[in-house]
C-alpha cells in the first residue's frame, strides 16, 4: 500500500526512549506521527485530532492499555479506529484479552522495524479496504432503496394506469350504449312529435265539424242522441285536447332526455372543442333525477342553480361531464349518508340540498364551478388523501377510489385548472373547480 504523507499515526507509551525509536523511523516512512504520555493524554489527542491508527502500549501507569482501548471502542465515533498493542507480555491470555477488548494486533518488545512497518501498513490497508466496502455497502443499500421505490412508484403508475384504462373503457362503452340509445330514441319521438301537430289539427277540425253539425242540427236522431250521452261527447271534446297536449309535453320531455344524453356521452375528440358548461351540468343533473327523486325515507334533495353567465370554454366535454357525474354522485351519497337515524319529517324541515354555482372569475380568464352539498361532511384526515388513487371510505362494491383521482387529472392535467375541497364534519362538503376559458 502506498501511504499518503497525511497518514496520521498516535503513538502510546510511558517510555521516552521507545517513542523516541518509533516516532523517528515512523516519520522517516512518510508518516504524521503524534505522541501522548499516558492513556490519559492518549484519550485527549483523539478527541482533538482522529488518528488513522493507534501504537497502544499495555503497561502504563494511570490507566493501562486495556482501559485505553475499552474507552476508545465504547465510543461509536472511534470503534472502527485500529489499534495495535505494544508490550513485553509474550502470554496467550494478556493477547487474547488485547483481541477481545477491539484491537487488530500485537507488536513484541523489542521492536523490529520492518516488522512494525509491515503490520502497520497491513492494518491500514485493512481498515482502508473495510471502509470502502462500508462505503459501497451504503451506496449499494441506497441505490437499493432507489431501486424498490422505483419498482413502487412504476408499480403504482402501471396499477393507475390499468385502473384509467378500463374506466375510460367503461365509459366508453357507457358513453356509446347511451349515444345508442339516444339515437334510437330521437327517431321514433320525432317522427310522433312531428305527427302530434298534425293530429291536434285534425282533431280540432273534426271537433269543429261535430259543433257545426250541432248549430245546425240541435236535434239529432235518438241512436245519435244515445251514442253522444254514452261516450260524454262534451267532456270527450275537452279532454281530447288536454290529452294532445299532454302527449306533446310528454314527447318534449323524451327529447330533452335525448339531447342530455347525448350531451352527456358525447365522444371526445383529440382537440379541446367550444362546450357550454351549463349545458354538461344540466344533462348530468338529467342522468342523475331519478337519485334525486323522493322515496320512501326521504323527500327529493333539492337542487339550487346559481349559474352565472358564462362564455363557452375550451375543454373535452365528454371529460368534464364525467367530473360533474363524479362531483354529484358523491353530493348524493353525502347527503343520504347524513339522513341515518333522521325521521322523514326531520328531512323535511332542514332538507338535503346541491348548490351548483358557476362564475366568471374577474381577475383570470378564467371560470369556477362550486357544487356544495349539505352531508355528512369529510373528516380532516380523510381530506389530504380523497384525491389519492384506490383512496376510498366506501364499502366493498360501492366505491373504487378512482373517481375524485381521475376527477383531478382530468382537471389539473388534461385542462390546466384546479380542484379543491373544503369540507366540515357534520355541516357539508364543497369542490370548487377553475377552469381556463381558452386553452393554451
Amino acid at each position: 500500500m502506498n501511504l499518503d504523507q497525511q497518514t496520521t499515526l498516535l503513538i502510546v507509551d510511558d517510555n521516552p526512549t521507545n517513542i523516541k525509536v518509533l516516532f523517528n523511523f515512523l516519520k522517516n516512512a512518510g508518516f504524521r506521527v503524534l505522541v501522548a504520555k499516558d492513556g490519559k493524554d492518549a484519550l485527549k489527542k483523539v478527541e482533538v485530532a482522529i488518528p488513522d491508527l493507534i501504537l497502544l502500549d499495555v503497561m502504563m501507569p494511570g490507566i493501562d492499555g486495556f482501559e485505553t482501548c475499552r474507552f476508545l471502542k465504547e465510543n461509536p465515533q472511534y470503534h472502527d479506529l485500529p489499534i495495535i498493542f505494544m508490550t513485553a507480555l509474550a502470554d496467550t491470555k494478556n493477547k487474547v484479552k488485547g483481541l477481545s477488548l477491539g484491537a487488530v494486533d500485537y507488536i513484541t518488545k523489542p521492536f523490529q522495524q520492518e516488522e512494525v512497518l509491515a503490520r502497520i501498513n497491513l492494518h491500514l490497508q485493512l481498515c482502508f479496504l473495510r471502509k470502502e466496502l462500508a462505503e459501497k455497502n451504503e451506496r449499494l443499500s441506497e441505490l437499493n432503496t432507489q431501486l424498490e421505490q422505483k419498482v413502487l412508484d412504476r408499480t403504482s403508475q402501471l396499477a393507475k394506469l390499468q385502473s384509467q384504462l378500463i374506466l375510460n373503457e367503461k365509459m366508453s362503452s357507457l358513453g356509446q350504449l347511451v349515444a345508442g340509445i339516444a339515437h334510437e330514441i330521437n327517431n321514433p319521438i320525432s317522427f310522433i312529435v312531428g305527427n302530434l301537430t298534425h293530429a291536434e289539427e285534425y282533431a280540432q277540425d273534426l271537433i269543429n265539424l261535430i259543433q257545426l253539425y250541432q248549430k245546425y242540427y240541435p236535434e239529432p236522431a235518438t241512436e245519435i242522441a244515445e251514442k253522444m250521452a254514452a261516450i260524454e261527447l262534451d267532456y270527450l271534446t275537452k279532454d281530447f285536447c288536454q290529452l294532445i297536449t299532454s302527449m306533446q309535453s310528454g314527447t318534449k320531455r323524451i327529447l330533452q332526455i335525448s339531447h342530455s344524453m347525448r350531451t352527456f356521452s358525447r365522444a371526445d375528440l383529440n382537440k379541446k372543442v367550444k362546450f357550454n358548461l351549463h349545458e354538461g351540468l344540466d344533462s348530468t343533473l338529467l342522468i342523475l333525477k331519478h337519485r334525486l327523486k323522493a322515496n320512501r325515507n326521504r323527500p327529493a334533495i333539492e337542487v339550487k342553480k346559481k349559474y352565472g353567465n358564462l362564455p363557452e370554454i375550451d375543454c373535452y366535454p365528454g371529460q368534464l361531464n364525467q367530473v360533474f357525474m363524479n362531483l354529484l354522485s358523491n353530493g348524493i351519497d353525502a347527503v343520504e349518508a347524513a339522513n341515518c337515524g333522521v325521521s322523514f319529517a326531520e328531512i323535511q324541515a332542514n332538507p338535503n340540498c346541491l348548490i351548483i354555482e358557476t362564475k366568471l372569475l374577474p381577475t383570470e380568464p378564467e371560470i369556477m364551478i362550486i357544487i356544495r352539498d349539505n352531508g355528512i361532511g369529510i373528516e380532516p384526515e380523510v381530506q389530504a388523501k380523497i384525491f389519492d388513487y384506490l383512496f376510498t371510505t366506501k364499502e366493498v362494491g360501492k366505491g373504487t377510489g378512482l373517481g375524485l383521482a381521475i376527477a383531478r387529472e382530468i382537471v389539473e392535467d388534461k385542462h390546466g385548472g384546479t380542484i379543491a375541497c373544503s369540507s366540515k364534519k357534520g355541516e357539508g362538503t364543497e369542490f370548487r373547480v377553475i377552469l381556463p376559458i381558452q386553452s393554451s
